[in-house]
């Protein structure tokens, strides 16, 4: 019982020793922190040079935001009485005159593209309906239903040099949201899938067959070069949140005792 005593006893006085110093530690680290000098300061060329030669893609961005701010600032804005300027229009201009001179070639490309159309639909149902894995399909009903509230939110007036196609999807001069390309974005969904599954060669395969379609966009004036890289973009941010949805959606069926949720 004394040895016990004792022992406790000697604990305590320990603990009692020990925490006096403790506070004045954590008193002391806490000015610290507070009174640090900024992280700028502590900068030297060393640090500099390294940012450059290890991290050059954000500097290279950094870059890029000083150019464009300038550029903004001192740009004249297109009349409201002229086309709108597009530089992809620009770099297609040759295209886009063979495509109107020759008919017959301008449904040629809509009836392939109208095909690859079919082909990135075929496969996101594919991985749905027969596989069981429902993200690419997700993302597919995000993206659709998000680009529906933003075309009809900003209606873009369609190119005055549009040249329209039986053959292509939407058939004809059927009116269309232009912002954003949803004929991009789809493919991008279903490439991003394959990747995931391991297809390289078939994801390398629809890539290509996409910047063809953004070619031949482009030079029937079927979309503005805003509308394609925005389809690339939502395509990869649906991507994502249909993850997250079915993550969250997995996390509340095991929760509740169903087991493992959807598949991706």
């Amino acid at each position: 019982m004394d040895g016990t005593a004792t022992t406790i006893s000697n604990d305590s006085t320990v603990k009692r020793r020990r925490t006096p110093q403790t506070d004045a530690v954590n008193t002391v680290a806490k000015k610290s922190v507070h009174s640090s000098q900024p992280s700028f300061l502590k900068w030297t060329f060393s640090d500099a040079v390294y940012v450059a030669t290890h991290h050059w893609v954000p500097c290279i961005f950094a870059m890029g935001l000083l150019f464009f701010m300038n550029v903004e600032y001192t740009l004249h804005m297109v009349p409201s009485s002229s086309p709108p300027f597009d530089l992809g229009f620009i770099a297609t201009r040759s295209l886009h005159r063979v495509i109107e001179a020759s008919p017959n070639l301008n449904t040629l490309l809509a009836f392939l593209n109208t095909v690859f159309v079919g082909m990135q639909t075929t496969y996101i149902l594919w991985t749905w309906l027969v596989e069981g894995r429902t993200r690419a399909t997700i993302a597919t009903l995000f993206m659709f239903t998000c680009r529906g509230i933003l075309g009809y939110s900003t209606q873009l007036p369609l190119p005055q040099e549009f040249l329209s196609s039986g053959a292509d999807f939407p058939v004809g001069n059927v009116s269309f949201f232009l912002f954003y390309s949803g004929h991009v974005a789809g493919s991008v969904i279903a490439s991003l899938d394959m990747r995931r599954m391991q297809r390289l060669k078939l994801a390398w395969l629809f890539d290509a067959l996409n910047l063809l379609q953004v070619v031949r966009l482009l030079g029937t004036r079927g979309h503005y070069s805003i509308d394609l890289a925005v389809g690339v973009g939502a395509a990869i941010l649906f991507d994502s949140l249909a993850a997250k949805y079915e993550d969250s959606k997995r996390k509340v069926a095991s929760a509740n005792g169903f087991g493992n949720g959807s598949s991706t």
